[in-house]
């Protein structure tokens, strides 16, 4: 999954073409995104929408209540929003994989604890609350966040999970600044971007997708060291090349979908 996007679960008509936007999965919103007196008519409009989406579906709860509300219709998972402790997944885990956001300081500092819950498959970045909460100002370059972000990539890759969901870029009229950062965010270790808006979906998957070259120089190299039949070998430039490189090298041709032989 390289990109998440969010839909307004009081919505109907926004979920109904979501499907069609390109976005590797959807998630259903039944938190920020949903004024308090519209929860309810969010709730069944969502119920709804999964009796007969055969799309990749998450959604967003508020709590325990929507939980188990939505449980019974086999969403794909949960996204749970402000994850701040492991109790936090536990008390709206419902059988579901869940996709832990992590947007206030104790869910940064208790990352690692969370990520290795048995029910949470990935975690998230969300930086708007998180940002209001450490009295973060970012730079234009985000520089600021850097030592937030590489906890998040360290505690997923510590637990074994899938690389980590990146934050929201707000302005979507942007489509320069949004290459830019997220090619930069997956330089960091992130996997995947959540979208507020149908136009960054495919800037967002090129993004998480290697090119074709870096597929071609994955593959030599992985070719190259196999042909060796040694611990170490070097490339046409002289540089190293030992298993973690070809560890970098698998990882690159499995985002591709082209594993190799």
């Amino acid at each position: 999954m390289r990109s998440y996007l969010y839909v307004p679960g009081d919505r109907g008509e926004m979920l109904a073409g979501a499907g069609t936007r390109g976005a590797d999965a959807i998630i259903a919103d039944l938190e920020d995104a949903v004024p308090p007196e519209r929860k309810q008519v969010a709730r069944e409009t969502v119920a709804a929408f999964l009796r007969d989406s055969p799309a990749n579906v998450w959604v967003r709860i508020n709590g325990e209540e929507d939980a188990h509300a939505i449980a019974p219709l086999a969403p794909a998972g949960l996204s749970v929003p402000k994850v701040s402790c492991v109790a936090d997944i536990e008390r709206v885990d419902v059988g579901l994989p869940i996709i832990a956001l992590i947007e206030t300081a104790d869910g940064v500092l208790d990352a690692r604890e969370i990520a290795r819950h048995p029910s949470v498959v990935r975690l998230a970045l969300g930086e708007a609350d998180l940002g209001a909460e450490l009295g973060i100002d970012p730079s234009p370059d985000h520089r600021e966040w850097q030592a937030v972000r590489t906890m998040i990539v360290l505690a997923s890759a510590a637990a074994g999970l899938d690389a980590p969901v990146a934050p929201i870029a707000t302005d979507f009229a942007d489509l320069d600044a949004l290459r830019e950062s997220t090619r930069a965010l997956r330089r960091m270790g992130f996997g995947a971007r959540a979208a507020i808006h149908p136009a960054q979906i495919a800037i967002i998957n090129e993004s998480f997708t290697p090119s074709p070259d870096e597929v071609a120089a994955a593959r030599r190299l992985i070719e190259r060291f196999q042909a060796a039949g040694r611990g170490v070998t070097t490339d046409d430039d002289g540089r190293m090349i030992d298993e973690a490189v070809i560890r970098s090298a698998r990882r690159i041709l499995a985002q591709a979908g082209d594993p190799p032989a």
